[in-house]
């Protein structure tokens, strides 16, 4: 008799899946203009935020140009000008 109480727990997981699933598509669709606000920590203080509002597709944009920033700095590093010490003299290399 697991039969019965198997297939209605079944039954009972599957009746609600089509509404939960409607939310959850509305969630992914979403407007590029819609505002947005963030706070955003200032540098050397702890207790300081500046809070800055903007579009989601001028977010996309803003995290876009900081990842491809963070790519270059990334690329530069071991490039022709170190800081760090090399050479016979101990300096660093001219660039």
């Amino acid at each position: 008799m697991l039969v019965r109480p198997i297939a209605m727990a079944i039954a009972l997981s599957i009746g609600p899946a089509a509404p939960i699933a409607a939310q959850d598509q509305a969630k992914t669709t979403y407007d590029p203009n819609e505002k947005i606000c963030e706070n955003l920590p200032q540098i050397g203080s702890r207790l300081s935020k500046k809070r800055i509002c903007a579009t989601r597709s001028e977010w996309e944009e803003r995290k876009r140009l900081d990842r491809e920033a963070v790519e270059q700095a990334q690329k530069l590093i071991g490039g022709p000008c170190q800081t760090t010490p090399s050479g016979r003299n101990g300096g660093p290399t001219p660039c």
